[in-house]
């Protein structure tokens, strides 16, 4: 750790395993103010649904990065870091302690590890190659890419066709290998001392929480606030009803399944993406992982590790 870097902290872990909780109980005890890291707490209007805290706890503790973008717009982790940044830059100028905290591991990848530099879709160029695949077969393209980019083409290996196919339009329209665009990405946390804290619980008892937090969420009102936004505009196609849960309710709105079903659906859908995230979330370097009651040791470790 350099004693020059300035200090950052962040939370992970599973939807449903406590992270605001524990970042409020942290942010309180060293002067600390909380950026979202959740793809869909940024949307205005969706609240029930993305569990976001509530007014009371803003004004305890300063939050950024909720509620400000509109339903029918698109937000990138690019979009994410940036604002993040920002954010981030602000808080230090306050001389306060910025945390960023919740569960979208490629928002957080995005903040700490950087992003791609390279070049957008090309479709015409991806048309091809999926036509070769299509004619020539995979080994074909593989073979190209091995020849052209072996370091990239051993990582990824043959039978990975969506990463083989992006090399290879990588290449062809940049003329670089992707493993030389990678090695050009930056991390925007380069300067700082970065302390990364997860949350984990055993898998019945984390299941056991998103249980009773999908249930809390139907009680406190999670379908009024979807006929509400419904009939104040907000198209079904809005990237937020794709959110957990809601989804379901369009469904049950459309008579199409029950409430009760549309419950049960929730909470596994939740379920599995609990179990994503933790994949995503092991293989982030660098975490020191606590049980989120533990707040004692959490703090402890935090104050072991601040410049």
């Amino acid at each position: 750790m350099e004693p020059d870097k300035k200090n950052l902290i962040l939370i992970v872990g599973p939807t449903g395993v406590g992270k605001s909780r524990a970042a409020l109980d942290l942010a309180e005890k060293i002067n600390g103010e909380i950026i979202n890291c959740d793809s869909m707490q940024v949307y205005k209007g969706f609240d029930i649904g993305t569990d976001k805290p509530p007014a009371e706890v803003r004004k305890k503790i300063p939050h950024h990065l909720l509620d400000i973008i509109e339903s029918s717009a698109q937000f990138t982790a690019a979009d994410f870091a940036a604002l993040a940044s920002n954010a981030i830059t602000a808080i230090l100028r306050r001389n306060r302690v910025p945390f960023v905290v919740g569960g979208t591991g490629l928002y957080f990848r995005a903040l700490v590890d950087g992003l791609f530099p390279g070049p957008g879709r090309d479709e015409t160029v991806r048309d091809r190659l999926e036509e070769e695949a299509r004619e020539q077969g995979l080994d074909s393209l593989w073979k190209r890419l091995e020849a052209a980019d072996p370091a990239y083409a051993r990582k990824i290996g043959p039978r990975d066709r969506v990463r083989i196919i992006r090399a290879l339009e990588v290449f062809s329209v940049t003329g670089r290998p992707m493993s030389e665009h990678f090695s050009r990405t930056q991390s925007r946390l380069q300067d700082f001392n970065a302390i990364k804290i997860g949350l984990k619980l055993e898998r019945e008892e984390l299941f056991r929480r998103i249980e009773t937090r999908v249930d809390r969420m139907f009680e406190r009102g999670l379908v009024h606030e979807v006929e509400q936004l419904l009939a104040s505009g907000v198209s079904e196609s809005s990237p937020p009803f794709r959110a957990l849960g809601y989804k379901y309710i369009l469904q049950y709105l459309k008579n199409r399944i029950g409430l009760e079903e549309a419950i049960a659906l929730t909470k596994i859908d939740t379920r599995h993406y609990a179990k994503r995230q933790m994949t995503w979330f092991r293989k982030m370097d660098g975490v020191q992982w606590f049980p989120p009651d533990d707040a004692p040791a959490i703090l402890t470790y935090v104050e072991q590790n601040l410049n």
